[in-house]
């Protein structure tokens, strides 16, 4: 092919590489513009000129039948292929994407086409050229032998091609290496894009912006013929893709987040693109990012004056030359950084790190890119509710009296059923049910696809919503499910969906027989109840299947609490726990019979392991059924000599959850502990010791140090008013001596 094509190849977001482009365009002028990406995007291209289209942005194309299934193009304001796409709409020139369309992407590829165990890895070009330099640090070698370059001619593009070339040639991969095939196909379309561009009338002259991995293949004095290329793209499967544009961020762009094409410090590209856009001069260039980094840490606190500032500069300067770069860069500034402001400690520059380094910035796109409806309603209600995107993590605080707030809440509890993990609940320092709700809000890039595969549910967000609860509710098994959707509906004012939640629920009920599953969807049932006054939610059918929830949960708890190992025994206790809790925030008083009933009967049982008999009494007694002597009592004959030691000490784990009040106050109930303690067995003690550390653990410091005085004190105290008023009653003791001294072989004398 005897045309005038010239191959830019760059290196993805290298603001050096974006430079050299521009310059290159304004000599070149060419007639067309072809830049390395999804064909696909070449639909919406015309927004990258539009004033309200800021970067980051990424181009996006997703399998319209499984948005799931999405490619992302990041772009931002230092990508070569940003500028080289603004620069053909400046100019009146045409400008397209050239690559393996994504509709062949997004299949799955055959057989032979996947990778295989054991296989070769893939090379690293830019790896490979900076170790034949001497350098061990790739992206030390491409700043020095490109992005710091003040120079940009064609040549400069000429030699990366012949670098990467003589690359290429080092490849021993065999033809059939799946990503051999793959970056087979993709140059072959590029290469396709180029014959097609060609043939258009009044183009002579083209300019291919690429990864410069691909620029040797590209050059058309290379070009295999056009029978080899269709053979690589004939027959290849398709899907149904849509494209549109996307916001992104910074810390998305960065290596770290795990974008394959990322770059280590986004920040820092942006502020030289930025320097080299304004004067195109170096000499500045320290003295500008240092004063960001000062700004910064004045911002935290730290002290930085403005001569520290000029010392770092200068001494930025000294190292870039010492060490031979051809400008300064982020390691010089790091270091000079680190000694002149921060005084030698690398602390204070992590604190800026994220700020500055890698940038908190997020992109925009146009009103007018498309977008699925349910993205239109998101993007409505986010500006009705005032909460707009931000790439940065900020703490909302949402008061649920005040229509703004409940709008919000809502807002953001619908986005948690659909997926679209916008906020995440945060401790407001409140208890359960109060009026607030904190939240921790950080709009990532990725959201989108979230949302776009939301939009299958509906075209709005709480239709949406509603279908995805109304789904989850007919698929799920387990009523611990449901009780979590009534209250995800509850939160998210979903009535058409607590409708359909309370309707499974009702089913599943009817045909639950595990106590264990009836008894972790009281809590949340119980909430909803609770507090769907405050939401102003109807929940009269959910009270009406919590009663009978309650009730079937009630008569099978004693048989069930029956013959259980320990992790058995841990998951009962747990359940038992919740259960009161939910039935303690109802003011139904013959619900809580029927429930402390429930528990009497089980505290009545043998066999019950000590675990869960422990967390039963205890409940008695704060419920007020069980008064402190018979408590006394049951402690007494649960820790006694003929009751297992394991046992006991479940018992007394179970017994003593929650609050110290009980041996704090009640001198009986320490005295039995700690008599207990005192009988057992060194070699038992050593078994049993984890398991009492850690019921004794959950105790306060402070509370702790009172048990031990109290306990210092026994030995030495006068007998309580309950041990001098017990005496025995040997009417009643006489036959059991007379049984023993019988089985002894002894006379008992009347």
């Amino acid at each position: 092919m005897t045309v005038d094509v010239h191959i830019l190849g760059i290196r993805h977001h290298g603001p050096g590489s974006a430079r050299s482009v521009a310059r290159a365009l304004d000599e070149l002028r060419p007639d067309a513009v072809l830049v390395e990406g999804a064909p696909e995007l070449d639909r919406v291209v015309a927004m990258v000129a539009e004033e309200d289209m800021r970067p980051p942005v990424a181009g996006l194309v997703y399998a319209v039948d499984e948005p799931r299934r999405a490619l992302f193009y990041p772009l931002a304001t230092f990508s070569p292929e940003w500028v080289a796409v603004r620069w053909a709409l400046a100019h009146g020139v045409p400008v397209r994407f050239a690559d393996l369309p994504v509709t062949h992407q997004l299949t799955d590829p055959p057989q032979s086409d996947r990778p295989a165990p054991g296989r070769s890895p893939r090379p690293d070009p830019i790896g490979m050229l900076a170790q034949a330099a001497g350098y061990d640090d790739p992206e030390r070698w491409w700043e020095d032998a490109v992005e710091h370059r003040g120079e940009s001619s064609l040549e400069r593009f000429a030699a990366v091609k012949a670098a990467m070339a003589a690359v290429r040639e080092t490849d021993e991969r065999p033809d059939d290496d799946p990503d051999v095939v793959e970056n087979a196909r993709r140059e072959a379309a590029m290469r396709k894009a180029v014959r097609e561009t060609l043939r258009t009338e009044g183009v002579e002259r083209v300019a291919f912006v690429c990864g410069a991995y691909h620029a040797p293949a590209l050059d058309p004095a290379t070009y295999p013929s056009v029978a080899h290329d269709n053979a690589l793209l004939k027959g290849l499967p398709k899907t149904k893709v849509a494209a549109t544009w996307a916001p992104w961020s910074s810390g998305r762009l960065a290596l770290a987040s795990g974008y394959g094409a990322g770059v280590t410090s986004p920040g820092w590209y942006q502020h030289l693109f930025d320097h080299w856009s304004r004067d195109g001069e170096d000499d500045d260039l320290a003295t500008t990012w240092l004063v960001r980094v000062a700004r910064e840490l004045r911002g935290q606190q730290l002290d930085a004056s403005t001569a520290s500032v000029v010392e770092a500069s200068r001494l930025a300067s000294t190292l870039a030359a010492v060490r031979g770069r051809p400008s300064v860069g982020l390691t010089e500034l790091d270091d000079a950084a680190e000694s002149v402001l921060c005084e030698g400690s690398r602390v204070p520059l992590r604190l800026v790190h994220d700020s500055l380094v890698v940038g908190r910035e997020l992109g925009s796109v146009p009103a007018g890119a498309p977008m699925v409806p349910l993205a239109a309603d998101l993007a409505r209600q986010q500006r009705a509710t005032r909460l707009k995107p931000a790439a940065r993590s900020q703490t909302v605080t949402l008061d649920l009296r005040r229509d703004a707030g409940l709008a919000r809440s809502v807002l953001l509890h619908r986005l948690r059923v659909l997926g679209v993990d916008w906020g995440t609940e945060a401790d407001a320092g409140r208890s359960t049910g109060t009026f607030k709700e904190a939240w921790e809000l950080e709009w990532r890039p990725e959201l989108a696809v979230s949302v776009i595969e939301a939009g299958l549910f509906g075209t709005t967000v709480e239709a949406a919503a509603a279908t995805r609860v109304h789904e989850q509710a007919e698929r799920a098994t387990d009523l611990a499910t449901l009780g979590r959707l009534v209250s995800e509906c509850l939160l998210g004012d979903l009535p058409e969906g607590l409708r359909s939640v309370v309707a499974s629920l009702e089913e599943r009920t009817a045909q639950q027989h595990d106590v264990l599953a009836l008894l972790g969807a009281v809590e949340p049932l119980a909430r909803t109840v609770r507090y769907g006054d405050v939401r102003g939610v109807d929940v009269a059918g959910v009270a009406t299947v919590l009663r009978a929830l309650v009730i079937r949960a009630s008569v099978g708890l004693p048989a069930a609490c029956v013959g259980l190992d320990d992790d058995a025994a841990a998951a009962m206790r747990a359940a038992v726990e919740g259960a009161q809790r939910g039935v303690a925030l109802l003011e139904d008083e013959g619900m809580r019979r029927r429930w402390e009933g429930a528990l009497v009967a089980v505290a009545a049982r043998d066999h019950v392991h000590g675990s869960v008999a422990g967390r039963v009494d205890r409940l008695l007694l704060d419920a007020g059924r069980v008064d402190q002597e018979e408590a006394a009592v049951r402690m007494s004959r649960r820790l006694s000599l003929g009751a297992p030691a394991t046992d006991a000490a479940a018992w007394l784990d179970g017994f003593l959850s929650g609050e110290s009040v009980l041996l704090v106050h009640d001198p009986d109930l320490l005295t039995i502990v700690d008599a207990w303690v005192g009988s057992i067995g060194e070699a038992v003690f050593e078994d049993l010791l984890p398991l009492l550390r850690r019921t004794f653990s959950r105790f306060q410091a402070a509370e702790r140090a009172t048990i031990a005085r109290q306990v210092a004190r026994l030995g030495r105290s006068e007998p309580t008013a309950s041990a001098t008023s017990t005496r025995l009653d040997l009417d009643r003791a006489r036959p059991a001596v007379a049984k023993v001294a019988a089985l002894l072989g002894l006379e008992v004398t009347p």
